[in-house]
């Protein structure tokens, strides 16, 4: 069907605001500018793209190959920190294959890898196989080293939202990050700080249970992040999690915990895991619910915060209540929803 004149006036308007939000830099950097600029920090690459090098030498190697014949190499895209250091979006493979070839014993345990790169199946630089990077002449390192490749750098004029969407859209290594793991890439400060030390608390591990699969990819920080997201401001939610969580780390990225919202926390967790020695789960499933978390978490806290005594025989049977369990399961994410299964909880214990 066409767009009729109001929908394109509308879409002409959405572009122009949105195209405003972002701001992109393009450079060719030689190899060893590359190279350097990770060396020397100047280049991050966060610690959660790290488990994204997966490629074998032989893909390795292929890329080895068309760097060496001047074979155009997708852009690598980063993204300008506050301190003007580059931080790697999309290419963590590209880069982290460059290291393995030319880089020195520092690079190559930043990348984790045992040794330098042994080139293996080429078939047009077929007399590089089975050859490092040290095995070649001064000219051909040379050579190789002053190879442009393209990045593209998104600026510090760009908004902040605009870069969570571009680390989403291009999060298209081996291994997918999670929403929390890009959230720790673009939120560093201390909150993020914060909210991973908390996760590692023995009163909050003790009171929920995870999928093996979430053991190491952010999930436990992102509950971290909902009780006190929720605890805060529950009542602005409007029905978009990833973008109300984003909103809260964003404006309060730079700023630590308070000490009472620690203290409320400790006080909730140690609520919890006394009352549920079997974690905040339903019945006898293995795994908790988010939403049930939310609602037994921020409700604890909220019935602390009022001065209550919660008790742990209701809270106990709150749990597994027919009402939680309306608030709990089906289209769960509105405000109405959101707000009544965690003062459902508030109210009950």
């Amino acid at each position: 069907m066409a767009m009729n004149n109001k929908q394109v006036e509308k879409l002409q308007a959405q572009l122009q605001k949105e195209r405003r939000l972002v701001s992109f830099d393009n450079y060719d950097i030689s190899v060893k500018q590359l190279i350097d600029m990770r060396k020397s920090g100047a280049i991050h690459v966060p610690p959660e793209y790290q488990r994204q090098f997966v490629w074998d030498s032989a893909r390795e190697s292929q890329l080895i190959e068309s760097v060496f014949l001047g074979i155009p190499v997708p852009n690598v895209f980063m993204a300008t920190n506050e301190d003007s250091t580059w931080e790697v979006v999309d290419g963590v493979q590209r880069l982290g294959s460059l290291a393995h070839f030319v880089g020195s014993q520092e690079l190559l345990e930043q990348i984790e890898k045992e040794g330098p790169l042994v080139i293996e199946g080429l078939e047009k630089l077929s007399e590089l196989n089975g050859k490092r990077f040290t095995d070649l002449p001064a000219t051909l390192q040379l050579l190789f080293e002053t190879r442009p490749l393209r990045a593209t750098v998104l600026n510090d004029k760009s908004d902040l939202n605009v870069r969570f969407d571009l680390f989403e859209r291009l999060n298209t290594g081996g291994v997918l990050l999670t929403n929390q793991e890009i959230r720790n890439c673009i939120f560093r400060g201390k909150l993020n700080d914060h909210l991973k030390k908390l996760s590692k608390q023995a009163n909050f591990i003790e009171s929920i249970r995870l999928k093996p699969s979430d053991a190491s990819n952010g999930a436990a920080e992102e509950l971290v992040l909902r009780f006190f997201a929720y605890l805060e401001c529950y009542q602005q939610f409007d029905h978009s999690v990833k973008d109300f969580l984003n909103g809260y780390m964003k404006e309060r990225a730079s700023k630590p915990l308070k000490h009472q919202s620690v203290t409320l926390f400790n006080q909730t967790f140690d609520l919890i895991g006394a009352a549920l020695p079997d974690g905040i789960v339903r019945g006898n499933r293995a795994v908790t619910p988010i939403n049930l978390f939310e609602a037994v978490a921020v409700g604890c806290a909220l019935a602390l915060k009022a001065g209550k005594t919660p008790d742990s025989q209701k809270l106990k049977g709150v749990v597994n209540s027919a009402g939680l369990k309306k608030l709990t399961t089906g289209a769960t994410n509105n405000r109405n929803m959101v707000s009544g299964r965690i003062e459902f909880v508030a109210n009950a214990v």
